[in-house]
């Protein structure tokens, strides 16, 4: 390598619950800097999860519920690009804890923006609450991510 390594930076936990996962989540979800918006969308979500989990029968507060939400989106492998003798083949590898829960973040976010509610609020709601149950767009893309790796593990042996 030419460089040295990048300087790992660490985050303050969130002003609520002083979670450090919480302020990721937060750096994720704000756009244009605004970041105490970012803070209202995530705890009057985590409310709402709270409120509605109860209807639906699911267990814990909301915060566990959506760390919940997030293990079953966090994906164990992934496939990567590589170039063999012309031919650009799907190396399945195994994803290391921080990106797999970076991926689980951006993931989670993604999908909830893309859904059909009026408030992000609800969108991150409808989100967590199903990714908490297994289901909904964010656990969608880990199993065809998993299914993709499954798929070309016939290159494994490719790995760097």
């Amino acid at each position: 390598m030419r460089r040295k390594a990048a300087e790992k930076r660490y985050l303050v936990g969130d002003p609520k619950y002083k979670d450090v996962l919480v302020s990721k989540f937060v750096n994720n979800l704000m756009l244009g800097g605004k970041k105490s918006k970012a803070y209202h969308i995530f705890y009057s979500s985590i409310g709402l999860v709270e409120e509605r989990a109860k209807r639906i029968g699911l267990e814990g507060t909301g915060i566990d519920i959506w760390k919940k939400a997030l293990e079953n989106v966090a994906p164990q492998v992934e496939v990567k690009s590589r170039r063999v003798g012309g031919a650009t083949l799907q190396v399945p590898r195994s994803v290391r804890p921080a990106r797999s829960l970076s991926l689980s973040i951006k993931w989670l976010i993604r999908f909830a923006r893309l859904r059909n509610e009026k408030s992000m609020m609800q969108k991150l709601t409808g989100e967590i609450l199903q990714a908490a149950n297994g289901e909904g767009n964010a656990v969608k893309k880990k199993t065809d991510t998993h299914r993709m790796a499954e798929a070309n593990k016939a290159f494994s042996h490719y790995r760097n």
